[in-house]
């Protein structure tokens, strides 16, 4: 027998009991997300996108918060590893840093959980070890490791988000006739990025 096709109108069937688990719930909100943006994320409107009762996910996740801070740390782990040798300290750090900003950049929801909160999930906690081991094999002590590292990431994070809003005015202002105002505007790229923290890392790492 052939699959019965819905009704118009009609309402989508409910999954059954037990079918709906923490990663499928996970990757239903990153396909939403990527589709409507982080804003429209409900549990209610992914509850029904999964075909289950609201209630039911909450045996999964706290809230709409514990499950963004889920689907970032998904992004995360997949796009956080530099390609560099770590032996060479600057240039590691440096790709590690523009790769938090390019996800912060690309995807409004991780930009949104990083601002909010101290991020630890474990993407977070295993970058942020990574992060401090090299920091700490260029030489720097702990105490001096861990203030560079949240210099860094105060500057990515702080770039990121100056970014990302200028992206946005930009789309709004493509002709700048004033000079002065587009040359303001443009101070936001990726080579801006790297040669303000390539400064920060040859002054901090330079004098260790």
């Amino acid at each position: 027998m052939g699959v019965k096709e819905p009704v118009s109108g009609e309402a989508p069937s409910r999954a059954g009991w037990g079918t709906i688990s923490r990663e499928r719930l996970v990757l239903a909100a990153t396909d939403q997300i990527e589709a409507e943006g982080y804003e429209q994320l409900t549990i209610r409107s992914l509850a029904a996108r999964l075909g289950v009762a609201p209630m039911s996910l909450y045996r999964h996740v706290r809230n709409k918060e514990d499950l963004l801070n889920e689907v970032v740390d998904r992004l995360l782990a997949g796009a956080w590893r530099p390609a560099a040798d770590a032996a060479d300290v600057q240039t590691w750090v440096l790709e590690a840093a523009d790769r938090l900003r390019r996800l912060l950049v690309g995807q409004p929801a991780a930009l949104q959980v990083y601002l909010s909160h101290p991020v630890t999930t474990p993407a977070a906690l295993a970058r942020q070890s990574a992060v401090l081991e090299v920091l700490r094999a260029s030489g720097l002590d702990e105490p001096s490791a861990r203030r560079l590292y949240a210099i860094i990431h105060t500057y990515t994070l702080g770039f990121a988000a100056l970014e990302s809003s200028r992206a946005r005015w930009l789309a709004r202002h493509p002709e700048l006739a004033d000079p002065d105002t587009a040359w303001l505007a443009a101070m936001t790229g990726s080579e801006q990025f790297s040669e303000g923290l390539a400064a920060l890392l040859a002054g901090a790492i330079g004098s260790s």
